[in-house]
């Protein structure tokens, strides 16, 4: 693991996933809300406002409590990120990210070199090695 020298990197820390890969890792603190755990997915650049940070970074790393989740750049909105802990009452499953498919325990090094190479627009759910 990498972390950025100097300050102001759109990511905080790189992961060697061999040769000439890495992947970007933009940390993220999560906080409940409403069955969800919500987590900022701008940055906070105060001299041009919010950015988002497609194209900057491959991935958020999410903790929350002793919980730490993967979740790729794409696959939250860009403002703001939520992963349900509990599933929907209502069985909903499209558009539902559930934080327990997010874990890392789920992520192997070939999923995680799979990230980098998808564009963040083809996007699909995750399926794990």
């Amino acid at each position: 693991m990498l972390t950025p020298f100097g300050g102001g990197q759109p990511f905080d820390l790189a992961v060697h996933l061999g040769g000439p890969r890495f992947l970007r890792v933009q940390c993220k603190a999560a906080w409940p809300r409403g069955g969800c755990l919500v987590f900022n997915t701008r940055s906070t650049d105060h001299g041009r406002g919010p950015q988002s940070y497609r194209g900057w970074a491959d991935v958020f790393g999410v903790h929350f409590g002793e919980s730490v989740y993967v979740v790729p750049i794409g696959a939250v909105a860009e403002f703001e990120g939520r992963l349900r802990l509990d599933p929907p009452l209502n069985n909903q499953r499209k558009g539902v990210r559930l934080a327990s498919e997010f874990e890392i325990r789920h992520w192997s090094a070939a999923g995680l070199d799979e990230l980098i190479e998808a564009p963040v627009e083809r996007f699909q759910p995750l399926e794990f090695a």
